[in-house]
């Protein structure tokens, strides 16, 4: 069971100061709860004051900065010790369920097969490399992580001859990756080293020139391509490209045709590429179709021209093709005109085929058109709600297509499609250690809450059978931004929630593109808060509906979706039994002002740009951090990384520090500041499960539940 701890301004015990930081000693737990220092700082714009007492936590490394994440964190694990057996029944089950020696599917890459596996008593995978019945250690990511607190492997990237290795890696977690190159034949890594890149890898045809991004040091903006040519110094690389207005980024990618390097400019709502011949890396690039505003684009090249996925006087996006570059989008001709009931996904053209990721009614499909015949095929499902994707296709002239399936009842399984038949066979099938699990002991069904304006909201459920839902506590997920749609894949830990008989949802708010692009229109800029009433009018539904106990529903979101469980509790604190936000964006206004934090101006296309008042005085009535009242909220688990580059870790510091100032209740609110982590958490599968183990705990002890 929990500790109970009493409201902040209750305490009778003597406040004391020490190592810079206030505590409150609860007489119920004995533990010490955090209370930071004040510092008002006052901020003003658009004629409206506002006084920040916490303003002070975005000093990195300052002393008083690390003494209260070091306090939080203690207090984080003194709060958690009543639970350390639940986590370690669940890290067992865990372990139980999910091979140790588990595995990926054979994928085939620059003509080579691969397969990345997970060995024993290791956290990191290893790369092997398939040759018939032979096999061979490729890359062994255990062995580059070697006494690191922290390590992640961005990409990896084989040379044209397959001579060479390019791997960018980062060992802090502020997604800032070095590119070194290994010649495969010794093992050993050539003098070139590459810093600071954003971690991707691009080689030209010759063998000897990679293409990578760098980022803005300070803003972590991707805005240049760089040509590096192997065996000089990256001092004396070439800026292939600059974009200088800070709502773009760059990327840059190679062409399936292995014809051309792609470079993209793109912001939230626009978008450019320049093309460079893979043959003569050295050329100037050319720009394909000129930035237009409100225009999104996407190329694939073939030997007969260009296909383009375009959203021009189409939201939706419609297919065009064009024999040489293009002057304009206008000219070219239409293959897949725009729908309003299907959104194109994705595109992928083969030498025979033209393959398209749709969705239609939020279900995604694969249709398949032959480009000799334009004759069509979509690849169909049968559950009520699942994934599918493209896999990993990198030939070109293949006559087969890799795609993934799974959801929320059944583990992931990889097909290959043969294109010219649309028979199907599985290529490789994810498989439980446990080989009592079957999804037929489990449902899942896709359901519609009604919104405030009336808008139908598509819920994904799952549970395992025979669960009485009306008296089931349910965890409720959601995101809801970026235009973002979250999967309905299946998890393999998530059992251990099902097994005790919770529901599991996905509310598929608006932000996301679930519904197409007027969805994600309809939840961003001023219309942002249907993101947070939709997922309100969803517990609501699953609540009355009998789809749960409607007094035991919890949320949890991460990143964006840490805005949306920010802002719901401000909302409506009285719905939620307990709330997990991971990795919070909380602190909206005062992010949004300030064009020196990380990814800052890139993100007005999707927010606004607070300097101007409309969008100031809109985002101020939603920012969780700004409104914090004094009202009683549910219990809190909050997670963040400090070296976070998307959502800085003083945000979620600077909130829950404001929270136990101001909210009246007893119950848990706790902060768990990763100190050698970034946004995606710790690294290694160990790591992960232990977070993941520790957000379960949190919410089964709050049912009682200890085993």
């Amino acid at each position: 069971m929990l500790h109970n701890l009493v409201p902040m301004k209750q305490l009778n015990t003597l406040l004391f100061i020490t190592i810079g930081s206030i505590y409150a000693q609860s007489p119920m737990s004995n533990t010490q709860v955090p209370l930071a220092p004040k510092h008002p700082e006052k901020l003003i714009i658009h004629g409206h004051e506002r006084i920040d007492d916490y303003y002070w936590m975005n000093q990195r490394d300052a002393k008083d900065v690390l003494e209260n994440l070091a306090s939080e964190n203690a207090y984080a694990n003194s709060y958690f010790t009543h639970l350390e057996d639940l986590q370690q029944n669940l890290l067992d089950e865990f372990e139980k369920r999910i091979d140790p020696n588990d595995k990926s599917a054979p994928y085939i890459l620059n003509g080579m097969t691969y397969q990345s596996r997970n060995l024993e008593g290791k956290d990191y995978a290893v790369i092997y490399q398939l040759s018939g019945v032979k096999e061979a250690v490729y890359f062994d990511e255990n062995e580059r992580a070697k006494n690191q607190s922290f390590y992640q492997l961005a990409d990896w990237s084989p040379s044209p001859d397959n001579k060479l290795l390019a791997i960018s890696e980062d060992y802090i977690g502020r997604r800032k990756y070095t590119i070194r190159i290994r010649d495969n034949k010794t093992g050993r890594y050539l003098k070139d080293v590459i810093a600071d890149s954003d971690g991707s890898i691009v080689w030209a045809n010759d063998n000897k020139t990679i293409f990578y991004v760098k980022k803005d040091p300070q803003t972590l903006r991707e805005f240049q391509v760089y040509r590096h040519t192997l065996g000089t110094d990256d001092s004396k690389d070439v800026l292939v490209y600059q974009e200088n207005d800070e709502k773009y980024s760059v990327s840059v990618t190679k062409s399936l045709t292995d014809k051309f390097i792609f470079i993209y400019s793109f912001s939230s709502t626009t978008s450019e590429m320049q093309l460079i011949d893979a043959n003569s890396p050295a050329d100037a690039p050319k720009t394909f179709l000129k930035r237009e505003k409100d225009h999104l684009y996407e190329v694939d090249h073939h030997e007969t021209g260009f296909y383009i996925l375009s959203n021009k006087d189409a939201k939706n996006r419609k297919i065009v093709f064009s024999a040489e570059i293009p002057k304009n989008i206008d000219e070219c001709k239409v293959l897949t005109p725009h729908s309003t009931e299907v959104l194109l996904e994705g595109l992928l053209v083969l030498k025979n085929y033209m393959v398209t990721e749709v969705r239609t009614n939020g279900l995604r499909k694969i249709t398949t058109t032959d480009l000799r015949s334009n004759q069509s095929n979509t690849i169909l499902f049968n559950e009520e709600t699942y994934f599918t994707g493209l896999g990993l296709n990198d030939d070109y002239e293949a006559e087969k297509l890799f795609f993934n399936y799974n959801s929320l009842t059944t583990p992931a399984t990889v097909y290959q499609y043969d294109l010219a038949n649309g028979t199907k066979t599985v290529w490789f099938q994810r498989t439980l250690l446990d080989n009592t699990f079957t999804p037929d002991n489990y449902e899942s069904k896709r359901v519609w809450a009604l919104a405030n304006d009336g808008t139908k909201i598509p819920v994904s459920i799952v549970y395992k059978k025979g669960t009485d839902l009306s008296k089931a506590p349910c965890l409720l997920y959601g995101y809801g931004s970026y235009g973002y749609t979250l999967p309905d894949v299946f998890s393999a830990t998530r059992l251990s929630l099902l097994d005790r008989g919770f529901v599991y949802a996905v509310a598929h708010i608006r932000g996301s593109k679930y519904m197409g692009e007027h969805w994600y229109e309809d939840g961003k800029f001023l219309k942002k808060i249907n993101t947070f009433t939709d997922f309100i009018n969803a517990a609501e539904f699953l609540g009355t509906a009998g789809y749960c106990d409607k007094t035991r529903i919890y949320a949890q979101g991460g990143s964006a979706g840490g805005l949306l469980m920010g802002a719901v509790l401000n909302m409506a604190p009285y719905l939620w039994k307990g709330v997990v936000a991971q990795v919070p964006f909380v602190d909206v206004v005062t992010t949004m002002l300030d064009t020196s934090i990380p990814l800052t101006t890139g993100e007005y296309e999707e927010w606004g740009n607070p300097n101007e008042a409309d969008y100031y005085w809109y985002m101020l009535k939603y920012s969780p951090y700004d409104n914090v009242h004094a009202m009683n909220y549910p219990a809190i688990f909050v997670t963040t990384g400090y070296h976070d580059s998307q959502v800085q870790y003083w945000e979620p510091m600077k909130w829950v520090a404001k929270l136990r100032e101001m909210k009246t209740d007893a119950n848990p609110l706790v902060f768990d500041c990763n100190m050698d982590a970034g946004h995606g958490g710790g690294s290694g599968r160990t790591q992960e499960r232990k977070e993941i183990a520790k957000e379960y705990a949190f919410i089964l002890g709050l049912e009682g539940i200890s085993r």
